[in-house]
């Protein structure tokens, strides 16, 4: 693990930075991929939490796409460990070329370690994850920690790729690990009537009764696939899977795509932070 000294002045820099809203796209060394980004601050009375990674690199001969969005809660500063960190830890892994599915996961969880064990500077808060990993323009793999989700728009329909850590659907294993779900205060169930994902990075007084390992998930990127969509929750709460990719189907550029999103969200009046990766792959 990086030093935390190190992570302060990245950290830092991050939020010197940030604005309201941001964008933004690139794509792969043959300009075959391409894919764009968007992020909108919500109307809450805190900074932006949402954070993203969308960038190709090379790696042992293998072009590798990074893609992810980042959902923070009560406090930037876990989002933004996890976007200068995660993606290096599972990189790091001994066993990434040979077993993907099991790098993801010890990278998660050692990640997760870390940012609790730094929680006197990192703060108690913490973060939702959706990571997209692209080997090679055609083997993904896609892990998942909370609400936020990963759409393919495949033969025409939209294929999610994702599960949403919901408190009520994950109910027994946050009972068995001593805690509760109670809809109150408020009218969404909540663990401990405080958080309202099951599983998240950091937030260290709820960590026994929550937990950190993604669902991972992996496919074959063919020529009847033809994008992917990962987004945080202020898109999916206003909007079904079947509409992000009606929205992404219509223009080639995926930055448009992505600011469409944003912008059809912000119709429908979603007033969380909004964050969205489009990646075009045909």
């Amino acid at each position: 693990m990086d030093k935390l000294c190190c992570f302060k002045s990245s950290h830092s820099q991050l939020v010197e930075f940030r604005s309201s809203s941001s964008t933004g796209k690139g794509e792969n060394h043959e300009g075959s991929i391409k894919y764009g980004f968007s992020l909108v601050k919500g109307r809450a009375n805190h900074p932006m939490e949402d954070y993203h990674v969308a960038k190709f690199v090379q790696m042992h001969d293998k072009e590798l796409g990074l893609f992810a969005i980042y959902d923070g809660h009560l406090g930037d500063r876990v989002p933004a460990y996890l976007q200068q960190h995660l993606f290096t830890n599972i990189l790091k892994e001994d066993e990434f070329w040979d077993d993907p599915t099991l790098s993801i996961s010890k990278a998660y969880e050692n990640t997760d370690k870390a940012i609790l064990s730094h929680s006197s500077d990192l703060g108690h808060g913490g973060s939702t994850a959706v990571t997209a990993i692209l080997i090679g323009g055609r083997s993904l793999w896609i892990a998942n920690v909370g609400d936020s989700r990963a759409i393919l728009l495949r033969k025409g329909r939209a294929v999610q790729m994702t599960t949403d850590h919901e408190p009520n659907t994950e109910r027994g294993s946050i009972e068995t690990r001593g805690g509760f779900v109670s809809n109150l205060p408020g009218d969404v169930p909540r663990v401990n009537g405080q958080l309202a994902v099951s599983r998240a990075f950091g937030d260290k007084s709820l960590k026994l009764h929550l937990r950190s390992d993604p669902d991972v998930q992996h496919t074959d990127i063919d020529v009847h696939t033809d994008n992917l969509i990962l987004a945080s929750d202020g898109l999916w709460k206003v909007m079904t899977n079947e509409e992000a990719v009606d929205i992404t189907r219509r223009t080639r550029d995926p930055q448009k795509a992505a600011k469409q999103l944003i912008a059809e969200a912000l119709k429908r009046d979603s007033k969380d932070d909004i964050s969205c990766v489009v990646v075009k792959f045909r």
